[in-house]
């Protein structure tokens, strides 16, 4: 049986993010990094810890009024030749380097010295590290926290150290996917009179994507910009075959001043001349968004204390989950979202500590 890597959390941030890149956890094999994870927050003698499958949860209960709630995913895309991690001119290259195991790295920095006896955050703290954030959401350990030890998510204010470039980004996008789908009649394809062709059916369709006006939408300071688009598109049988089905997969990025009635409502509305000719529409996966919550004391504390205005999170992300429970969350990490799930995902290593002091500086103050 593999020991878990021994992770100190006194160690500089970079020290233990590379601790972090160098342990594989691709999504479904977090265990060992779990295991890691856990004995380090256990040593520290000042958290209450608690084991969800491969999500371990951690807080202190120093009787604060306030509390905040720091959250990051442990699992990575699969590997892609890019593990052990390497430094080279100032970054730091390996699988999850941005995505998000420097921000986990960040995360656990502040564990150390905030969950150690004698520490005096100004908020109590609660630190969740979950498993399974990059494949279906029903496998999520977050989600999973959520239906069955809700009360660790309750917070003033939770912190996903997603990767944001050292930007704080508020709130984040609803998606809806959708299959529409169009039936005709095969034919021979040089008696093609004789069918009807389902593939010319998705016409319509098309046009209105290639017609669409995006709507941008600007809440607390933020500006959403919407997006509907067709991501796939599936027809035909033979090459001398009229094609009786096809089917176009739209996706569509939604502002989180609609929720998912409503943006449901808006995909049908863009469709419905399509779907009056006979397609069908079926809406196969619809997670709303995240208002960004910028007035709310405990965020509006958090951006003074970053020093940088907030924007628009375009995207989504597990504030998605706070915000269902009345939680205001932001994303804020050192890690470059645009290098998220390449070969070549690395983090600058200058962006790691100047993570880790605004937010120590930021858990250090009382919120007015």
């Amino acid at each position: 049986m593999s020991h878990p890597p021994e992770l100190d959390l006194s160690a500089d941030v970079l020290a233990v993010t590379r601790v972090l890149v160098d342990t594989p956890s691709v999504s479904g094999d977090e265990r060992a990094l779990a295991d890691a994870v856990e004995t380090a927050l256990r040593s520290l003698g000042g958290l209450e810890v608690e084991r969800v499958g491969d999500t371990v949860l951690a807080r202190t209960s120093l009787g604060r009024d306030t509390r905040v709630v720091l959250a990051g995913h442990l699992d990575t895309v699969p590997i892609a030749d890019n593990v052990p991690s390497r430094l080279e001119d100032g970054r730091l290259y390996g699988c999850g380097t941005s995505d998000m195991k420097s921000g986990d790295g960040v995360m656990l920095r502040l564990a150390g010295r905030f969950g150690v006896p004698g520490a005096q955050p100004a908020h109590d703290l609660t630190f969740v590290l979950y498993d399974n954030e990059e494949v279906e959401a029903v496998r999520s350990g977050l989600g999973r926290v959520a239906r069955e030890r809700r009360g660790w998510l309750y917070g003033d204010l939770a912190v996903l150290l997603e990767p944001t470039d050292g930007e704080i980004e508020a709130g984040c996008q609803g998606t809806l996917r959708a299959r529409l789908e169009t039936r005709g009649r095969r034919a021979h394809s040089a008696r093609s009179w004789l069918g009807v062709n389902a593939v010319h059916g998705l016409a319509g369709a098309l046009a209105a994507l290639a017609a669409y006006e995006a709507r941008e939408v600007e809440i607390d300071g933020c500006r959403y910009r919407e997006g509907l688009n067709a991501v796939g598109i599936s027809g035909g049988v033979a090459g001398n075959v009229i094609p009786d089905e096809a089917a176009l997969t739209v996706n569509f990025r939604y502002a989180p001043d609609r929720d998912e009635d409503a943006a449901e409502a808006h995909v049908r509305e863009v469709f419905a001349e399509v779907i009056a000719a006979g397609a069908t529409l079926t809406v196969t996966d619809n997670a709303g968004g995240a208002l960004p919550g910028l007035s709310e004391p405990a965020a509006a504390a958090f951006v003074a204390a970053v020093g940088r205005p907030a924007r628009a999170k375009l995207g989504w992300t597990d504030v998605a989950r706070f915000a269902a429970l009345g939680i205001p969350a932001v994303n804020y990490g050192p890690g470059d979202p645009q290098l998220a799930h390449t070969r070549e995902e690395h983090v600058l290593v200058e962006r790691l500590q100047p993570a880790e002091d605004a937010l120590t500086a930021y858990l250090a103050t009382p919120t007015a």
